[in-house]
């Protein structure tokens, strides 16, 4: 994939047309997904590059920052998530004060039609840009005609009669409805992180724990979880708690999990770890050993799971 972080690094591609796509596409989710598939169709038979223009940071962080998002995904993420689904190249635009308050006409004349040298362009539906949001389809339509570019919508993609949106994605996780929000993604959430060394607890109960330091802006609810481990070409479900450990008195979240069956080191290892579904609230406990029938519990309902998924 071709990355160019800045509108500087990026030369058209001599003879082929640029079919683009511009958004934040945090999550990269089903919706989005539909908008790869188009530009990556049409680029296919243009003979063109697919192209996604995005944004770095959120703009919320510049314009309203107290109602900026926590991002799903790293940009590690999001770039691989985007080159499964047909993207070629990217170029992430740094959000400034000075993008914010560019005219959308500008914006879609010099960015779009002149330095990018897009031929069709693709958004969603609610896609706003330039100072005050002012830019819209019909915008883009009218700069496009004159500049030699189309511009189209693509609808969204519904789910339960609702809009798949990263937002309700968010609120879905924050509920600790990982198997939902697995749905909307087209994939499960996961972390990406290294394995660091932990407090050692685990051990004494005969569950010992990879601690993961998350890269991820964003966590799920707290509680215990299925979830699938991958790490340097291998796999394995395991259960994952998030949170604070209250029955050691505790107070910084942790991601931990158990991966049953495996005598591997991993420490110092990146992994990422997919969330497929949630078993349970966190819990505190009054004694070690209450909390040790517990993790026996939630090991019978985790086999129950893989069974069922079977």
């Amino acid at each position: 994939m071709r990355l160019a972080r800045g509108i500087d690094e990026f030369r058209p591609p001599a003879g082929r047309a640029v079919v683009a796509t511009i958004g934040n596409f945090d999550g990269v989710h089903r919706g989005h997904q539909r908008i790869m598939a188009r530009v990556a169709e049409r680029a296919g038979a243009l003979g063109g590059l697919p192209l996604v223009v995005t944004f770095e940071p959120h703009p919320l962080r510049i314009l309203a920052p107290d109602r900026a998002p926590r991002l799903l995904m790293t940009r590690e993420q999001k770039l691989a998530a985007l080159e499964a689904a047909g993207i070629e190249a990217v170029v992430i635009l740094p959000f400034d004060r000075d993008l914010a308050t560019m005219p959308a006409e500008v914006f879609a004349r010099d960015l779009l039609g002149g330095r990018l040298g897009v031929r069709e362009l693709y958004i969603g539906p609610d896609f706003r840009f330039g100072r005050g949001r002012a830019g819209d389809l019909e915008l883009l339509r009218r700069i496009g005609r004159a500049v030699g570019f189309s511009a189209d919508a693509v609808p969204p993609v519904m789910d339960g009669g609702e809009r798949i949106s990263a937002s309700r994605i968010r609120r879905l996780l924050s509920e600790g409805r990982a198997s939902e929000a697995a749905r909307l993604l087209g994939r499960p959430f996961a972390l990406v992180g290294t394995v660091v060394h932990g407090e050692g607890r685990g051990r004494p109960l005969l569950v010992p724990t990879a601690n993961l330091a998350p890269e991820n802006e964003f966590l799920p609810a707290r509680g215990v979880y299925v979830t699938q481990a991958a790490w340097a070409g291998r796999e394995a479900f395991g259960l994952t708690n998030v949170g604070t450990r209250p029955t050691f008195g505790d107070r910084r979240l942790v991601v931990e999990t158990f991966l049953p069956g495996l005598d591997e080191d991993l420490y110092g290892r990146r992994l990422e770890l997919r969330f497929l579904d949630r078993l349970r609230d966190e819990r505190r406990f009054d004694t070690a050993a209450d909390l040790r029938r517990q993790i026996e519990s939630d090991l019978e309902s985790f086999e129950a799971w893989r069974r069922g998924r079977g």
